[in-house]
């Protein structure tokens, strides 16, 4: 089993920046992809942006050039940077961690809130 801590949501006004942080514990070993999702009310949950064991990202387009995934393999932790944030980025965002061959671990999820 894995399990995912996330940290870092909050208040913030359309335009500043948060960084959310996940942190992963127990069976780390071979988790191939980190990523982190989001849902907003109403809405179905959506991959914000992930990340692989190499290093190579992937952003829905709405978030490109103001999000960014960044990963620390040695302390199995990932980490997403948001920047010109939007009200439309309100959501609770979910950490994501997929271990080759053994199924997707989710985080408690963190409310993240932009005001206009």
């Amino acid at each position: 089993q894995v399990q995912l801590v996330e940290s870092g949501g909050g208040l913030v006004q359309a335009g500043g920046s948060l960084r959310l942080s996940c942190a992963a514990s127990g069976s780390t070993f071979s988790i191939n992809v980190m990523a982190w999702y989001r849902e907003a009310p109403g809405k179905q949950r959506e991959l914000v942006a992930s990340i692989n064991s190499g290093g190579s990202t992937a952003y829905t387009d709405s978030v490109k050039g103001r999000f960014t995934i960044s990963r620390d393999n040695a302390e199995n932790t990932v980490a997403l940077q948001m920047s010109s944030l939007k009200p439309e980025d309100t959501a609770v965002y979910y950490c994501y961690a997929r271990r080759v061959g053994s199924g997707s671990y989710w985080g408690q999820g963190t409310q993240v809130t932009v005001s206009s």
